[in-house]
């Protein structure tokens, strides 16, 4: 905002609320200044900002004292904007620029301005005039300068700076210069020729005008003195000389020399010393040699007269003109002790004082001033320190009539007060001698006294027996009802005693009593006329005035001060209905939860409030021995820590009595909602890590084999899944949905691909940090369940194989290919040679090996994990060699049971199975004939189960019984995305 200074008071500035887009007029949203509020004001309902009654001198303003920019003198301000029962508060700073106006006028630094100027100077010379000065700036400040004829001469002017140009005077004209730094500079030039011969002085008239409107000017005579040519001036060693001289000192005493020096020869160099600007008592008290400039004392000089004289003295050459040079003597004189003090006595207030006497009435208070004592004493320091006592035994003594620090110490004042009581029959006058004593050395000393006339007067007037009444009264009363008594006596008798009550204001309080209170003039009970309320006013105090009817009547007051006792009238008040608190599951026990804010009105033990949790519903009512209140600050601690998972929200309610009788109570409901961690890993619900799926090898492309169930008892992003294979599909058969965990086949199955195939499942949910489940999906590529034993006892071998070994197909698909060949030649060969030989010989081996078990070393053409395409049923065929058909890979196991140790665990891989049962080794036993070499067929680094096999198994061509226990549950739980299976070769199984 903008304003001009010097305006009056209630000026308008401008409106708050309008600037700054708030709607007024509902009352909701008022205005408060919070600062500058000297010269600004607000309305507080309408934000119109205006000035006050302090008026805005824009010169006077501590902060644009230095300020030459109209934008740089401002006014800070700041409003508060407050809304509905001071809900919000909004803090604006604002700025009011004080503008100038033309309200001060340029002056000069002296009326009449004296300037030298050398005889014969060359036309042209320029001579620098004093400046004026301006308080106001910018255009209000000086505009030009004009030089004007003398009265009656060939002065003439010239306006300087744009004026129009008058008569020119014939010998100077006016120039004006703009400086550096903005400023006008004017400048007397010579034009015409100086002769001091003919006239040695002239006198012109310099004006000055601002450039305000209407414009403000003045003028200065301008005295132009022409001397004679004398280019040296004598100089003093200093400017200034100062000195300290002992106050009478004798006449003839030297104080300082004063020296000078002249470049100049002959008369021009000489120089005597004269006084310059010297007051007649400096020349009357000093003495200055002329030749020498020693300055010395020619009369005594009293400090108490005269502290310090301040003079010049000029040293001037005889040249013709002489030159001159002044310097500045400061003669500071020291005080010597050689005053005594003196003592005034003089009236005080209203007890008279005449010719030395003083007329006190009996009954003045004791410490009652009677009469106004100064003591002074013209010396300075401690030659002016005086102690002042009362001499003799007298009820009076003095007391400093001011405690001010600035009082100076060689003239103070004092009380002289009454020290006991007065009694006009026993003593009727008194002599009061005072002595003053200064602190010099030698000290000296003066007294002065004062009689003292004890007048007989009604010297007792009402008393009460306190001054200060404090009644407690009750609020919420009946009008009418008696607050208290108050009692005054007086000592004296007769009307002199017979008193009167009424009530005044207290001094402290410019409430009049009369409308709520009222006491009895004769019995002196006061009563109360309008219902108190201790939470509108807890206090009201006013005074009771005792007065006697003598003459002159007497009067005395006491203060009564009623209290306004609480009730218990007011509930306690939430500072909300409703609380609702969000805090963290897994929070620790006894953590705070929320706060809540809960008041009283009323004071004392009616406003101290105890708080307590209270049951909500049936859903919520063990919130008691749940919750927790901290009675002083109303934070609620929680006794558990909180599981979303098993309860998102609590529901109670807060209770708040207080100890009045009977108490009030007032209740909040809190809502506290569990918000979401992800402290739960999903869990596979389907499949389960021991079961499996056959897959027949004809499944076209994309078809569907199995779906991964998972669940998770997190919310939102933490229950979030994808899922990902993570092993076991080094062929890239299979891919798995991320979002919905559908496992298709993607690549097409060959005979390699036969058999059962481990793929390792990770489900991810999307919390941070993410929790991760692997589990296993078993797939028995073939086209038909023959033997679902021989299947189980593969799933239950994969369950302990480690995840970064891949279980893939059949593993020995090529070596078999191979092995057959080189067979097959062998065989062509030796029977070509020796067919008989080799006939006899086959078959003796062939009946050998039925009857003592397996070889090691002997080549076993059916794979452990290859599926069997033989029917059971049939017994084996001789080839037409007539060699006996070998018999089924498990035609002698029958039943296979597995040894449980303490513990499990697994190589290469960072995780376990946490639902597979521990397993040993594989050790080897005895079977019947024809039991195969189970070592060779499972080669793995991690533990594997100890498997017996029974000598009374049932024969081959019974169904086998697999009673080895799989792991019940499907899933491995790890905290993220670590496990590292990472295997791109089948097992090995031959």
């Amino acid at each position: 905002y903008r304003l001009p200074e010097e305006g009056p008071a209630d000026i308008r500035i401008g409106n708050v609320a309008s600037d700054l887009g708030i709607v007024t007029g509902s009352g909701e949203v008022t205005f408060s200044l919070e600062s500058g509020s000297d010269y600004l004001k607000i309305d507080n309902m309408t934000g119109e900002l205006s000035t006050t009654e302090r008026r805005i001198d824009r010169e006077k303003l501590p902060q644009c004292q230095m300020i030459f920019d109209e934008n740089e003198c401002f006014l800070d301000f700041e409003v508060s904007v407050i809304g509905p029962s001071q809900s919000w508060v909004d803090l604006f700073e604002g700025r009011v620029i004080i503008l100038d106006i033309n309200d001060n006028t340029p002056t000069f630094p002296s009326p009449v301005l004296t300037l030298t100027v050398e005889e014969n100077r060359p036309v042209g010379t320029l001579y620098l005039l004093p400046t004026a000065t301006d308080r106001d700036f910018g255009r209000n400040g000086i505009e030009r300068y004009e030089l004007l004829q003398e009265p009656g001469g060939d002065g003439g002017r010239r306006g300087g700076g744009g004026g129009d140009a008058a008569a020119r005077s014939s010998v100077f004209e006016l120039q004006v210069a703009d400086t550096l730094d903005g400023e006008k500079q004017p400048q007397l030039i010579v034009k015409g020729p100086l002769d001091r011969e003919q006239r040695d002085s002239y006198e012109l008239s310099l004006r000055v005008r601002d450039g305000g409107d209407p414009a403000r000017s003045s003028q200065a005579i301008l005295r132009v003195l022409i001397t004679d040519v004398n280019d040296n001036s004598p100089r003093f060693e200093k400017s200034v000389y100062e000195a300290d001289l002992a106050e009478n000192s004798s006449p003839g005493t030297p104080i300082l020399q004063l020296r000078a020096t002249d470049l100049d020869v002959g008369v021009n160099g000489q120089i005597e010393y004269v006084f310059g600007a010297a007051t007649e008592s400096v020349r009357r008290l000093l003495r200055l040699d002329e030749t020498s400039g020693w300055l010395s004392v020619l009369h005594r000089i009293d400090r108490e007269e005269v502290n310090q004289l301040r003079f010049t003295v000029m040293a001037r050459d005889r040249g013709q003109p002489p030159k001159t040079d002044k310097a500045t003597v400061v003669l500071n004189i020291r005080d010597e002790n050689d005053n005594v003090p003196t003592i005034d006595i003089r009236k005080i207030g209203r007890i008279p004082l005449r010719d030395g006497v003083a007329s006190v009435a009996e009954d003045v208070l004791v410490d009652t001033p009677i009469a106004l004592v100064q003591v002074s004493d013209r010396d300075q320091g401690e030659n002016g320190v005086v102690t002042c006592t009362v001499v003799g035994d007298v009820p009076f003594q003095l007391k400093p009539a001011s405690e001010g620090e600035g009082e100076p110490q060689n003239k103070r004042k004092y009380f002289l007060h009454t020290s006991a009581p007065l009694d006009y029959e026993a003593v009727r006058d008194y002599n009061v001698v005072i002595v003053a004593v200064d602190s010099g050395s030698p000290s000296l000393s003066s007294n002065n006294s004062l009689l003292v006339r004890v007048g007989d007067t009604n010297d007792n007037p009402p008393v009460f027996s306190q001054a200060m009444l404090e009644v407690s009264f009750p609020e919420n009363n009946l009008p009418g009802e008696r607050v208290a008594t108050v009692v005054a006596t007086d000592a004296d008798s007769g009307k002199n005693a017979e008193i009167t009550y009424s009530l005044e204001s207290s001094p402290l309080s410019s409430d009049a009593p009369g409308g709520i209170f009222s006491i009895d003039p004769d019995s002196g009970d006061v009563s109360v006329q309008a219902v108190l309320d201790r939470e509108q006013r807890d206090t009201y105090e006013f005074q009771v005035t005792a007065r006697d009817k003598g003459l002159p009547s007497l009067q005395g007051s006491t203060t009564v001060v009623v209290r306004v006792a609480d009730r218990n009238d007011n509930e306690p008040r939430f500072m909300q209905d409703v609380f609702t608190f969000y805090v963290k599951e897994n929070l620790q026990p006894n953590s705070p939860v929320g706060m809540v804010t809960v008041m009283d009105f009323d004071k004392g033990r009616n406003a101290e409030l105890s708080l307590s949790i209270q049951p909500g519903d049936r859903d919520h009512d063990q919130a008691a021995s749940i919750f927790s209140i901290e009675n002083d600050t109303g934070t609620i601690f929680s006794t558990v820590s909180f599981d979303r998972e098993q309860q998102t929200s609590y529901t109670f309610k807060v209770k708040a009595v207080d100890g009045g009788e009977p108490p009030h109570s007032a209740t909040a409901t809190v809502s506290l909602f569990v918000m979401d961690e992800n402290d739960n890993a999903p869990t596979v619900t389907f499949p389960s890590n021991s079961s499996y799926t056959v897959l027949p090898p004809s499944s076209n492309m994309r078809t569907v084999v199995a779906t991964v169930v998972a669940t998770d008892a997190d919310t939102g992003l933490n229950a979030d899944l994808n899922y990902s294979i993570i092993g076991g599909n080094p062929f890239k058969l299979f891919e798995i949905d991320p979002a919905s965990g559908v496992v298709s086949l993607v690549g097409k199955l060959a005979p390699k691909h036969y058999g059962l195939h481990r793929l390792v499942v990770q489900v991810n949910d999307s919390g941070q940090p993410p929790q991760s489940t692997t589990t296993l999906l078993h797939v028995f590529v073939n086209e038909s369940l023959s033997n679902a034993t021989v299947v189980e006892g593969q799933v239950a071998r994969s369950l302990h194989t480690p995840l970064a070994q891949d279980i893939a197909g059949d593993p020995s698909y090529e070596l078999s290919k191979q092995r057959l060949s080189i067979v097959i030649g062998v065989v062509a060969g030796i029977m070509t040679v020796i067919l008989l030989i080799l006939v006899v010989v086959m078959a003796r081996y062939c009946r050998s090996k039925g009857k003592h078990g397996y070889e090691a070393g002997k080549k076993d053409h059916e794979d452990f994990f290859t599926p069997q395409q033989h029917d059971k049923a049939k017994k084996p065929k001789k080839d037409k060699k007539g060699k006996k058909g070998k018999q089924p890979l498990y035609s002698s196991i029958v039943t296979v049971e597995a040894s449980k140790p303490n513990g499990q665990r697994y190589d290469s891989v960072n995780e376990k199975l946490s639902d597979s049962p521990g397993m040993g080794r594989y050790r080897s036993v005895n079977g019947g004939p024809g039991s195969p070499d189970l070592a060779r067929h499972y080669k793995s680094s991690s533990p594997l189960p100890t498997v017996q096999l029974h000598p009374q198994s049932p024969t081959a061509g019974k169904k086998h019984q697999a009673v080895q226990d799989l792991p019940p549950a499907n899933t491995f739980v790890g905290a993220g995305d670590n496990i590292s299976i990472g295997s791109d070769h089948c097992s090995e199984y031959s």
